[in-house]
């Protein structure tokens, strides 16, 4: 099954120049935890509300003027609305990661979650699997 066929293609994106408050504003609106920063419709950043927490909060930064390209993660991981269900769910196990943005000729098309997948009655036993190699532990460099 390809990407396109479950992905989520009405997606919230923020503009790095956005406020971490207009972040968390659009999170809560959407009931969602990750928003692709885009540049027109280009991705250059995906935020989390892990980011929000640990990289602003935390931090006793100022949300009202912080913006969301001093914490947001660059350069994400991002696929083709053309790739298979099966390479996603494995590019977010490699990562650890549940939701990788959809990009066509650099433009934000849509965006896949590990819900997706699990939503779908066909890919059950992929969700489950993916979802305990997501959580799996990363090996400490000793």
């Amino acid at each position: 099954m390809k990407v396109s066929e479950i992905m989520t293609e009405s997606v919230a994106s923020l503009n790095s120049d956005d406020t971490i408050e207009r972040a968390a504003q659009l999170m809560m609106e959407h009931n969602i935890g990750s928003i692709p920063v885009c540049r027109g419709e280009k991705v250059v950043g995906v935020i989390t509300d892990r980011d929000i927490t640990l990289r602003s909060v935390a931090n006793g930064q100022n949300a009202k003027v912080q913006t969301v390209k001093e914490i947001m993660s660059s350069n994400p991981v991002l696929i083709q609305p053309s790739m298979e269900t099966e390479d996603a769910a494995r590019i977010m196990s490699e990562r650890q990661i549940r939701r990788l943005p959809v990009v066509e000729n650099d433009n934000l098309v849509g965006i896949i979650s590990l819900g997706d997948i699990a939503t779908n009655s066909t890919m059950k036993n992929l969700a489950e699997k993916t979802l305990c190699e997501i959580s799996e532990p990363c090996t400490p460099i000793i």
